[in-house]
């Protein structure tokens, strides 16, 4: 009998896989009464309290939508750094490995009307360990979603990779969404795509528009991104920002150009610059009660001083100092990829709503035969 499950992969990493996912199972809910998920296979994992180590992406389903799913089923296999290694000296084996996975499934799905199963990287990442996207779709018997960059000519050339290790695997390939698709192209996007797609005989699901706010990080992102933690405003660790600024200059200068809701990284030893910032946040709250709703992050190797990080932590400002140069940090920053965390409800919400309006269900589910209500 066919399953009502679908695994989700992508063309590479950053693709927004889990944003898709999270959109997914969110309208996958309102269709049915049980939805399970299961990432088969993970690599960023966390420590939970018990110490029960499980995928990021698990523990974000697991807690938003309150799934009554044990994290050992949801995240049945993780790959920390020595876990290949391992493999390769034989102290694991593809069989037991397979048999987690499977297991796991299992039970999800027999407590589900739906489940998504939610892949890793690309379709061919864990290969080394004969444990590949494909390869787990396979054992489990399912057909596969998969998502790609919103562009043509390089992301018809990405899918054609990823669709090969499908085939060579005997996956069928039930669909195409296209993700961050920019709005100047997506007219010629839909116009083309499914043209392209016709020699694979795949049609395309979904097409969704690239969202900037998805992509702000916030300054807990920061927070994990250089290892630190703020000196103040933790109640602010979740504020986005519309823009990130390296403030090196003079002070008239900046006080010409200062903006609200704006990150700026400038050396703690500016100690005019970050002062003028407090002072304007203190005076929009005492004088037209708005949040200016700045962050600061403050760079070099030498730390602020004791006088400021005193009036750092008297104000509401969201400031964490991070022990390098003001040019590492920027470059640091720029090629940061934001993630969506479980705490950052407005970014998961409108994730969720961006993915619903632009997606074909019906396509996705039309394989679905009845289940009673478990």
């Amino acid at each position: 009998m066919a399953k009502n499950a679908v695994f989700i992969a992508a063309t590479g990493q950053n693709v927004g896989k889990t944003t898709i996912c999270l959109g997914i199972l969110a309208a996958l809910k309102k269709r049915f009464n049980q939805v399970g998920f299961i990432k088969p296979v993970g690599q960023q994992h966390v420590t939970t309290e018990n110490g029960t180590i499980v995928d990021k992406d698990a523990i974000l389903f697991h807690e938003f939508f309150k799934l009554p799913l044990p994290y050992s089923d949801m995240s049945p296999v993780i790959l920390p750094s020595n876990f290949t290694r391992d493999f390769l000296d034989g102290k694991i084996s593809s069989q037991a490995i397979e048999q987690r996975i499977c297991s796991a499934f299992e039970r999800i799905e027999n407590q589900s009307n739906y489940t998504v199963v939610e892949g890793t990287g690309h379709v061919g990442v864990g290969s080394i360990i004969h444990m590949n996207n494909a390869q787990v779709a396979a054992r489990l018997g399912l057909d596969m979603i998969l998502i790609g960059s919103g562009g043509l000519g390089s992301t018809y050339d990405e899918l054609a990779q990823n669709i090969a290790i499908c085939r060579a695997n005997g996956v069928q390939v039930k669909g195409i969404i296209l993700n961050k698709v920019l709005d100047e192209k997506r007219d010629m996007i839909l116009e083309y795509f499914p043209k392209a797609l016709k020699s694979w005989g795949i049609p395309l699901i979904g097409c969704v528009p690239y969202n900037r706010f998805l992509h702000t990080p916030t300054i807990k992102d920061f927070e994990l991104l250089f290892d630190t933690t703020l000196i103040a405003g933790e109640q602010h660790r979740y504020r986005h920002f519309n823009r990130r600024r390296l403030v090196a200059g003079s002070l008239d200068s900046y006080k010409y150009d200062m903006l609200p809701n704006e990150l700026i990284i400038t050396p703690a030893c500016r100690e005019d610059i970050i002062l003028a910032n407090l002072d304007m946040h203190h005076k929009m709250m005492q004088e037209q009660e708005t949040d200016f709703e700045g962050g600061i992050i403050l760079t070099s190797r030498k730390p602020p001083s004791d006088s400021l990080i005193a009036k750092i932590k008297a104000s509401n400002v969201p400031v964490l100092y991070a022990p390098l140069c003001s040019y590492d940090a920027m470059k640091m920053i720029t090629h940061y990829t934001a993630k969506i965390r479980k705490e950052d409800i407005s970014k998961v919400e409108q994730a969720i709503a961006l993915v619903e309006e632009n997606i074909d269900f019906d396509a996705l589910c039309d394989n679905c035969y009845t289940r009673s209500s478990l």
